[in-house]
């Protein structure tokens, strides 16, 4: 934790209670839960328990929803992705199902999580927990030498991981030549993947992550620094996603993540900005490869990076069931792509892996599935700004605690934002996200502020340019 970024304060009962947080679930619901842990998993599936599965979370993680192992074919790789097999565990338009439609995603807060389903399933019965036998929706997905994908199939199984990971200790056992078998192959895979995302044109912004940290009573602020196996994770989940969709799009039903594609005028603005910001940007340069090759410890660079969000506005669901719809790529992502990886966490994960479970099999997607759909896109958004706002406001508690006896102080800042008098600004010690008052601050300019007001209440700080 950063020696200046500390503070003690309470829990987060009043962000909870101004986003009306529920602090249990229904009897029902908790019964039906309890019911599915004691009756097992629903279905026959084949036994993989032979593949040595594990998995890479953050520390402490308990709602595990997947596991992989990586192996190498005489013309490519093979990537083998268990995923928590959740639609075994629900009743469909039961009690339980009901709810999470209610919840829609597990809320993550400093002090514990509000989570989309009773623990018994996403901490138990149903998590990918190290030498558990579990019941998963199993991806097998060939790719050839240079990371393309050659064949996908998910089908229902029994798995089991050997051992559960954190990022930061795969990266250094990846760096010290000693990794697990089943992750020898992450960095190349990785990385080839990620080379192929940016051909695509994937928008990738590195912009800093603030997290929460706490050492005993005292919560702090940390900038969370973003390892390579996290990268390298995040592209086999994204491969994951790309081939279910291109298994919905042939079956024409499905529920799809998409985002449109970024109009002219936020395309000239980058470029705008990047001139303004001395950033060269040769004609033949992509704006993937352009922001692939910013190093985000350059002010220019963060500033560009909080320019380019104006690309990826507009993300939304997409559900089909016979034609198909005029939208069903992600602009971001530069393909089409559905969330099916984390079912534990997110409520359409499960439709999209039941609808992927039924056409691999061969079979007709349930009724009750289909009968979701139109209704899935209205509950993710939803939910989605929820949980953005909830994220949001715990951070901005925890820099009132931090900075509430420290009103007077000048900090170093850069400017991400500017506009006429204020500026969004980012203070790297101790790691705030924040405005600040000025006239004439310039987009990418290091600057001192002086922090003039915090309201640990409203969960406000104020700053101007010192």
């Amino acid at each position: 934790m950063d020696s200046s970024a500390n503070a003690t304060g309470g829990d987060f009962a009043r962000v909870r209670a101004d986003f009306d947080l529920p602090d249990q679930f229904p009897p029902a619901a908790l019964t039906e839960a309890e019911k599915a842990v004691s009756d097992g998993p629903r279905g026959s599936r084949v036994d993989a328990t032979d593949i040595p599965f594990v998995t890479i979370d953050p520390p402490g993680a308990k709602d595990l929803d997947q596991a992989l192992c990586l192996s190498r074919l005489e013309g490519g790789y093979r990537l083998h992705y268990a995923i928590a097999d959740l639609g075994a565990f629900l009743v469909p338009d039961g009690a339980l199902d009901t709810v999470a439609r209610e919840r829609g995603q597990t809320m993550y807060l400093p002090d514990g999580n509000v989570p989309l389903h009773p623990t018994v399933l996403s901490e138990g019965a149903a998590s990918l927990l190290p030498d558990e036998r579990r019941a998963a929706a199993l991806w097998t997905i060939d790719l050839d030498t240079e990371g393309q994908p050659v064949s996908a199939d998910v089908k229902r199984a029994w798995i089991r991981s050997v051992a559960q990971f954190d990022y930061a200790t795969v990266q250094a056992d990846i760096d010290a030549g000693r990794e697990h078998p089943s992750v020898t192959l992450l960095p190349e895979v990785g990385s080839l993947r990620r080379s192929l995302a940016i051909k695509r044109g994937a928008v990738e912004l590195q912009l800093p992550e603030q997290d929460v940290d706490k050492d005993g009573d005292t919560w702090g602020l940390v900038l969370r620094t973003r390892t390579a196996v996290d990268a390298w994770n995040a592209e086999l989940s994204l491969l994951t996603g790309m081939c279910a969709a291109q298994i919905m799009l042939r079956a024409k039903v499905g529920v799809l993540r998409t985002l449109p594609p970024a109009d002219d005028n936020a395309v000239e603005w980058l470029h705008r900005s990047a001139a303004a910001l001395g950033i060269e940007w040769p004609p033949s340069t992509s704006t993937a490869e352009l922001l692939a090759g910013l190093d985000p410890a350059d002010p220019a660079a963060l500033a560009l990076f909080m320019d380019a969000t104006r690309l990826l506005r507009g993300a939304g669901y997409t559900v089909f069931d016979g034609d198909l719809p005029e939208l069903v790529t992600h602009a971001g992502i530069a393909a089409a792509y559905a969330h099916v990886t984390a079912p534990l966490r997110r409520l359409v994960d499960r439709f999209g892996t039941e609808i992927c479970l039924a056409v691999c099999a061969g079979e007709p997607v349930a009724d009750w599935v289909r009968a979701a759909l139109p209704a899935l896109p209205g509950l993710m958004e939803s939910s989605d700004t929820l949980a953005a706002k909830v994220d949001r406001a715990s951070l901005d508690q925890v820099e009132a605690w931090v900075l509430a006896d420290q009103v007077g102080a000048e900090f170093d800042a850069v400017v991400l934002r500017a506009e006429a008098t204020v500026a969004e600004i980012f203070i790297p010690t101790p790691p705030v996200l924040a405005k600040a008052a000025g006239e004439g601050l310039r987009e990418g300019e290091s600057v001192r502020v002086r922090l003039t007001a915090v309201d640990p209440v409203r969960r406000r700080v104020a700053f101007e340019r010192a």
